[in-house]
């Protein structure tokens, strides 16, 4: 027995509420994964505070098609599709998701949807490979940390070399 027309008006509007909290939407082929593999998966990504849905492509499809912003999504809408719904940190939930491809080898990358662009898998992957905010707020800090010091020994050189230019001056004259 299939679902009623008010079940699939409901998931549709689920969808579009996620959508709205979401940043970035990858889309995986996860034909083959167990509802053990799968959960393993949501569990991987839900860390980084992203969501795995599994939803037939035509209900995604009707969810996107008012929204200009998810309906490039639609080139990656066939056969099994689970969707990863991303926001926050992109990079932390893309890596986690490629560690567990990495382990199962039962998943593919189609691409995935952000700020109204379609992204092919080289795109997603490249982002998965950036570091991660807590990385670029480390960087940030030990240059500013680095500036910081040079600066101090900077000033604090200029009093020394002065000191030794009138210590030499005054060695110079009492000899």
């Amino acid at each position: 027995m299939g679902r009623t027309l008010e079940d699939k008006q409901a998931i549709v509007a689920d969808l579009k509420s996620l959508l709205t909290e979401t940043e970035m939407v990858a889309v995986i082929d996860y034909a083959g994964l167990s509802v053990a593999e799968l959960s393993d998966l949501r569990n991987r990504i839900a860390a980084s505070g992203a969501v795995c849905k599994v939803t037939k492509n035509t209900l995604m499809r009707i969810a996107v098609e008012d929204d200009a912003n998810w309906q490039p999504m639609t080139e990656f809408l066939k056969g099994t599709s689970a969707f990863l719904l991303l926001k926050g940190d992109l990079g932390a939930a893309l890596k986690a998701y490629q560690d567990f491809q990495k382990a199962s080898k039962k998943t593919e990358l189609r691409g995935g949807v952000m700020e109204g662009r379609a992204l092919t898998q080289a795109e997603v992957k490249a982002i998965a490979d950036l570091p991660s905010k807590e990385q670029l707020i480390a960087q940030i800090a030990g240059g500013i940390n680095g500036l910081a010091t040079k600066i101090a020994v900077g000033v604090k050189e200029v009093p020394s070399m002065l000191a030794r230019g009138i210590k030499a001056i005054s060695e110079k004259q009492a000899a």
